[in-house]
């Protein structure tokens, strides 16, 4: 059975009780945009119980390759909604890259050096893709409604949620929603709707995408130039895609016009410069694209919380869209799941907003600073570039400045009002607010990674060494589970470990996970729902893990 043509795939539009309902229809969470962090939001959501509306304006996924570069972080998310190990087997895996000055080689750096992680640092997958399994995992959760041909045309927001008009073929309708998920892109209808902007920098450069469909023998690596022969002045990204397509994007320079750039007799000479003259190759899909680095002021508008492009946008060096919009899905939906529940006072969203502007600010400046290297706009900026670029071929202290775009990693949430400081000295890099990192480990009689055991619930890890705690502890971890917000308990024992007690326990086989928490025994993690570190100590203190936990659901 070949692949689902995604790009083709067209969605019928259903009328649906709302439209004629006598009363106006209230929903707990209405989702708009059905890109890859609408649908995110809504699959986390889901999961968790939530039923959820997604409204589409459109009726069809995304066409072209667009974003293409998911992260390691990303790939994790996506395992625990079910569809990690799709994006993987379609994927392409790459962890090296290569940056060229001219005609030389002069860095190769590899993101994921150390073995013992489940997932590469990156796969590369055209959005449609990418989308494509969002939806039909989504389509098959009976938690979520997909409505396309559903826009927002207009908000009315009160103390108890929004009222929408929307837009359909057949006339427009009214719904309430408790709570509206803004993921629709960058130009956002709903931000515009309530009156707020995105402020930030709009960069003067414009870049060239090609998708071109080849057989050639490059290794699965992304490849950047600067200034290369074949394109002087200017900067060249090359990557491999599914399907034999590959990546290219060519700098142009502001004054390029974007209508005659995608013109087949313009692109094609620039793409024969670059793979030869008797290269064989079709051309799938061209753009021209400017970028910006912007964001909201804030993320959170009374029940209305924005998501992905709507929130923040970055230029596309560094592949942090995509990245950090599933990122920002994954940080809301436990917290509004709490609140949904009544476990959690609604200023627990306030903190989605601290976090994920956070994040946005990291992003905007990491992306800011890769794009004046990339694209310097003096002859001050392009000679001290050029130096770099000179010196980093024999000089490891010059590569820490090349900058071609330096690669999402996910924020540390450092100053997170939700994070209990540490009491107790540790080393390493997983302090609260750290995202945590995988490991091999044994479990259910057979070899299992670390994060597989993180399902959602709050963790507490619970480190054993060679010896399991007694009865009376063992008894007062497993009683957590009853806990107003459950706590899952789970030991981690040594190779040694005899596994008798009735909770989960995993097998730390190689001593990857202790070495990587800085774990004794009897050290404990409180890990949560997003998989960041809320707390750890170096003993198990049932009184500071209730307080742990409400602190870490804004009930302190």
């Amino acid at each position: 059975m070949g692949d689902i043509d995604f790009q083709a795939m067209e969605f019928a539009y259903e009328k649906h009780a709302d439209q004629t309902a006598s009363e106006l229809a209230r929903h707990r969470v209405v989702v708009v945009g059905a890109g890859p962090v609408g649908l995110t939001t809504a699959l986390d959501l889901a999961r968790q119980g939530v039923r959820v509306v997604v409204l589409d304006d459109d009726y069809r996924l995304s066409t072209g390759s667009r974003a293409i570069c998911f992260s390691k972080r990303t790939l994790e998310i996506w395992d625990r909604l079910g569809v990690g190990q799709r994006m993987i087997d379609k994927g392409v895996s790459w962890n090296v890259g290569k940056v060229f000055f001219r005609e030389q080689e002069v860095w190769r750096f590899d993101l994921l050096p150390e073995p013992g992680h489940r997932r590469p640092a990156f796969i590369n997958l055209q959005q449609y893709y990418a989308e494509g399994y969002l939806y039909e995992q989504a389509s098959r959760q009976p938690n979520i409604e997909l409505r396309w041909k559903n826009k927002v045309a207009g908000i009315t927001q009160g103390d108890d949620g929004v009222t929408l008009t929307v837009e359909t073929p057949e006339g427009p309708y009214q719904l309430h929603a408790d709570w509206l998920i803004a993921c629709d892109g960058a130009r956002s209808p709903v931000r515009k709707l309530i009156g707020q902007e995105s402020h930030g920098r709009i960069f003067r450069d414009r870049f060239l995408i090609a998708d071109v469909k080849m057989t050639a023998d490059f290794p699965s690596e992304r490849w950047f130039w600067f200034d290369p022969p074949f394109h002087p002045n200017q900067s060249v990204l090359l990557h491999r895609q599914p399907d034999n397509v590959w990546r290219i994007d060519f700098q142009l320079g502001w004054n390029a016009d974007p209508v005659e750039a995608v013109k087949p007799e313009n692109v094609l000479p620039r793409i024969r410069a670059l793979l030869g003259p008797d290269a064989q190759f079709e051309l799938e899909w061209v753009s021209v694209y400017t970028f910006a680095c912007e964001r909201m002021d804030k993320f959170r508008h009374g029940r209305i919380v924005f998501a992905g492009d709507s929130a923040h946008r970055v230029s596309p060096f560094g592949a942090r869209g995509a990245n950090s919009g599933v990122q920002d899905a994954e940080n809301l939906a436990w917290k509004l799941k709490l609140v949904l529940a009544g476990l959690a006072p609604d200023a627990l969203i306030d903190s989605y907003s601290a976090e994920r502007e956070f994040a946005a600010d990291e992003n905007i400046l990491n992306s800011s600073r890769a794009t004046d290297f990339i694209t310097p706009k003096s002859d001050i900026s392009r000679s001290f570039r050029n130096a770099v670029l000179n010196l980093a071929k024999d000089h490891p202290f010059a590569r820490s400045l090349v900058n071609s775009g330096r690669l999402s990693l996910p924020a540390t949430y450092t100053a997170s009002p939700l994070n209990t400081p540490d009491a107790d000295a540790f080393t390493g890099r997983m302090a609260p607010g750290a995202v945590a990192l995988d490991a091999p480990v044994e479990a259910n009689g057979g070899t299992d990674w670390w994060l597989g055991q993180l399902d959602g619930d709050f963790v507490l890890a619970v480190f054993c060494a060679d010896t399991l705690p007694d009865r009376e502890t063992l008894q007062a971890l497993q009683a957590l589970r009853m806990a107003p917000v459950p706590i899952k308990a789970v030991l981690v024992a040594g190779s040694q470990c005899e596994l008798t007690a009735d909770l989960p326990v995993v097998r730390d086989i190689e001593g990857c996970l202790a070495k990587r928490y800085d774990a004794q025994a009897g050290t404990a993690y409180l890990i949560r729902p997003d998989q960041h570190i809320a707390a750890r100590w170096r003993a198990v203190n049932l009184d500071a893990v209730a307080a742990a936990v409400s602190r870490a659901t804004g009930n302190a």
